[in-house]
């Protein structure tokens, strides 16, 4: 439920941290699409995140520290992420999960888009790691990032079990970037 207020009524202080409340609650929306940022209870939202990064430890590591952002499409949830700030004016895309029903359909990448707007100014660089995996190694290629580095070993020395995409063990992360310092 939408509160109205008396803006007449506040004091300049109030005013801004009214703003600033306001500002925790962002939302936006084109009519038909709608990105929500996600501030409490981000675990009810695990089966989705546990599609992109299987391993809930993992996961713990970066969820409370991180930005959690939802897209809706006529209300229902297809896409969710969860950005961290990784000092130095860098942010990096920890985790993005699409709704299986709903994959290859552009929510992804429109997720992708408001990230990036939404940090850009604020952050040099974006950055996201990944499994060797020629078709998401794709995505995020077509979605502006380059490749940066990797971390060798990353998925055999960090996950309690072997983990598989496309029928092919994952071992080393490979670390892509978007410079947001030009976006867009």
């Amino acid at each position: 439920m939408q509160q109205k207020i008396d803006r007449s009524a506040i004091s300049p202080d109030e005013s801004e941290k009214l703003k600033d409340k306001l500002a925790d609650n962002l939302q936006v929306s084109d009519g038909i699409l709608e990105i929500r940022q996600i501030l409490r209870h981000k675990k009810r939202f695990l089966d989705l995140l546990l599609l992109a990064d299987e391993q809930e430890s993992m996961i713990n590591l970066y969820l409370e520290r991180g930005e959690m952002f939802a897209l809706y499409d006529q209300n229902i949830l297809r896409t969710i992420c969860v950005v961290t700030n990784e000092g130095d004016k860098t942010v990096e895309l920890k985790n993005i999960a699409t709704d299986p029903q709903y994959q290859k359909l552009g929510y992804g990448k429109k997720l992708i888009k408001f990230i990036s707007e939404h940090y850009a100014g604020k952050y040099d660089t974006l950055l996201v790691g990944t499994g060797e995996s020629p078709l998401t190694v794709l995505f995020y290629e077509q979605n502006g990032f380059k490749y940066s580095h990797r971390i060798k070993n990353f998925f055999t020395d960090n996950y309690d079990h072997p983990i598989y995409e496309d029928g092919k063990q994952l071992v080393d992360m490979i670390y892509l970037q978007k410079r947001l310092s030009n976006w867009p």
